[in-house]
C-alpha cells in the first residue's frame, strides 16, 4: 500500500513543477505528516526530492529527475479507457487504477503537454445517469466487475418477480444505461441480460476449468449485442395498438412523446399508405406499451391528435377533453 503511494507521489511531482504538502495530501488522501514521512523515505532511497520552505514553498524533483515507473499495468490501461465515466469507475472499484494510469500518462508527457488532461476535463464531461433520480451503485457490482475482468464463472442468486433463482453464469460484460447497471452473461449456452441491482449474492463458481475461468467467444461484441437486445426489449414492451389521426404538428411531435422508433415507423407506414387527407391530417397505427401508458403519452399532443381506436381509449380522451373544456370555459 505504501509502496504504491510513494510511486504516486513521485509521479505527481514529475508531472508538475512543484506541489505543496497540502496538495499532495489531498491527492494521496493522507495527512500532511504522512506526506512529510513519505518524502523523507524517498530521499533516503535516493530520489532527489527537494523541499522549498516558506509560504510559497513546496516539494519538487531536482535536476530533471525522471522515474522509469511509468509503464502502465493491465488494470491501469483498461481503466484508462473508462476514465470518462468516473462514477462507473468508482462503482466497479477501479478509481485508484484509473488515477494511477492518468498520473503515469501525465508523467510521460512533455512539460508543455502536461495540462492536457485538465484542459480536456474542463471542456468535455460524460454524465451517464438519467435525470430525476439519484444513481445508486449496486452493492455487488465490484464483485461482478472482477469476474468480468477475469473471465471467471460465477454462481448467483437473482430476484425474479417474487422469487429468487440460482444461476451459473459466464459474465461477458457490464453496461451502464441511464444510471442502471446491466450484466450481459452466458447461461446454459444462451446470452441473457440481468439487472445488477437484482443480484442478491455472487460467488466464484465451482464449475470445471482452470481456476473457474471460461473461454470467451472470440466473436462476441458487447456494443452490438447490447444494441440488439435493447431494441428487442423496447419492442417487447409494445403489446397494444392505437389508431390516431394527427395534424401536421402532431405528426412532428409524435416521436418525442412515445417510443421514438415506434413513432417514426408508424409515420413512415402511414406515408407509404397514402399520406395526409384533404385537411392535412394523417392516420397512423401506433404500437404502445399499454392503453394507460398511451393515455399519459398522447395527452401531451393535446388537440394535435385524435384517438380513433380502441373505443375505450377514445372515450377516455373525450372525457378528458370535456373536463379540460369545463376548466377553461
Amino acid at each position: 500500500m505504501r509502496a504504491a503511494r510513494l510511486i504516486r507521489l513521485v509521479l505527481l511531482l514529475q508531472s508538475r513543477p512543484s506541489m505543496t504538502g497540502a496538495e499532495l495530501a489531498r491527492e494521496l488522501e493522507v495527512s500532511e505528516r504522512t506526506v512529510t514521512r513519505d518524502v523523507a523515505a524517498l530521499s533516503e532511497a535516493g530520489v532527489p526530492v527537494y523541499a522549498d520552505r516558506g509560504r510559497t514553498g513546496g516539494y519538487r524533483l531536482v535536476g530533471g529527475y525522471r522515474t522509469r515507473l511509468t509503464g502502465l499495468g493491465r488494470t491501469e490501461a483498461e481503466a484508462l479507457f473508462l476514465s470518462g465515466v468516473p462514477a462507473a469507475l468508482r462503482g466497479m472499484g477501479l478509481a485508484d487504477a484509473a488515477s494511477a494510469a492518468r498520473l503515469k500518462v501525465s508523467a510521460a508527457l512533455l512539460p508543455e503537454l502536461r495540462d492536457a488532461s485538465h484542459t480536456a476535463a474542463q471542456r468535455f464531461h460524460l454524465d451517464a445517469p438519467g435525470w430525476w433520480h439519484e444513481p445508486e451503485t449496486p452493492e455487488l457490482l465490484p464483485s461482478i466487475a472482477d469476474a468480468v475482468w477475469d473471465d471467471r464463472r460465477i454462481t448467483v442468486r437473482y430476484r425474479r418477480r417474487d422469487t429468487e433463482v440460482e444461476r451459473e453464469l459466464e459474465p461477458y460484460g457490464l453496461v451502464l444505461k441511464a444510471g442502471v447497471w446491466y450484466l450481459a452473461a452466458r447461461a446454459e449456452g444462451d446470452f441473457r441480460v440481468y439487472r445488477v441491482d437484482r443480484f442478491t449474492s455472487v460467488e466464484p463458481s465451482a464449475a470445471p476449468g482452470p481456476h473457474g475461468r471460461f473461454e470467451r467467444l472470440a466473436d462476441f461484441d458487447l456494443p452490438a449485442f447490447w444494441e440488439e437486445r435493447a431494441a428487442q426489449f423496447a419492442r417487447s414492451l409494445l403489446r397494444e395498438e392505437v389508431v390516431l389521426r394527427l395534424t401536421e404538428e402532431g405528426a412532428r411531435r409524435l416521436p418525442y412523446v412515445t417510443d421514438r422508433t415506434a413513432g417514426q415507423e408508424a409515420l413512415a407506414a402511414a406515408g407509404a399508405a397514402g399520406g395526409p387527407d384533404g385537411r392535412g391530417r394523417i392516420t397512423v397505427t401506433l404500437p404502445v406499451e399499454s392503453l394507460d401508458v398511451a393515455y399519459g403519452q398522447l395527452l401531451a399532443l393535446g388537440p394535435e391528435a385524435e384517438v380513433l381506436s380502441p373505443p375505450e381509449l377514445r372515450e377516455r380522451f373525450a372525457a378528458a377533453a370535456a373536463r379540460a373544456a369545463d376548466l377553461y370555459r
